[in-house]
């Protein structure tokens, strides 16, 4: 998957005519679509400054089978998200960016193991959160990780993005879902 520069997703943004805050964090969806692995990019922008991190906007295999919810498994819709995450727990576990504000998501239900943008929309509050998988290691498939929610494959990563959001004072994030161009 191709790496962006700040000035491409700046870029980008102003086609699309999105906000471009000082510090917000950015996931850009593989066109491949690989089932069950982190094949997605995730970017923090904090000032002139771009880092970019390996994670999934994608459901694991194990919420694509085995669905939560009727209409099927949450994919993010993509879109910008302003002011839309906070600092809080992840499932009362951990620190992460929680769900703060209604967002939509497709409703995947076929219970295959590709996560599919399809035309049932919801939005809502979903507890779609941006958290990272396992706590000590890099973790390859996506599994159980995420059942919809916005996931850092790298836990060192991971508590890089949180570093900054939390050194940033803000208490509200925005989130902008792209799909690879």
């Amino acid at each position: 998957m191709k790496k962006y520069s700040y000035t491409e997703l700046e870029t980008k943004f102003a086609e699309l005519g999105y906000q471009w805050p000082t510090l917000h964090i950015v996931g850009v969806r593989s066109l491949a679509n690989e089932k069950n692995k982190f094949d997605d990019q995730i970017y923090l922008i904090n000032g002139p400054m771009l880092q970019i991190f390996s994670g999934t906007t994608n459901p694991g295999t194990h919420w694509l089978k085995n669905l939560m919810n009727p209409k099927g498994t949450a994919v993010l819709k993509p879109g910008q998200y302003v002011d839309s995450w906070k600092l809080g727990l992840h499932q009362g576990k951990y620190k992460a960016l929680t769900q703060a504000k209604p967002i939509t998501v497709y409703r995947d239900g076929d219970k295959d193991d590709v996560a599919e943008e399809t035309k049932v929309e919801q939005t809502g509050l979903f507890g779609i959160n941006i958290h990272r998988a396992n706590p000590s290691a890099i973790s390859s498939i996506i599994d159980k990780w995420s059942a919809g929610c916005q996931v850092l494959n790298d836990p060192k990563q991971f508590a890089t993005l949180l570093a900054a959001c939390e050194a940033s004072g803000k208490k509200a994030f925005t989130y902008t879902l792209l799909r690879e161009f």
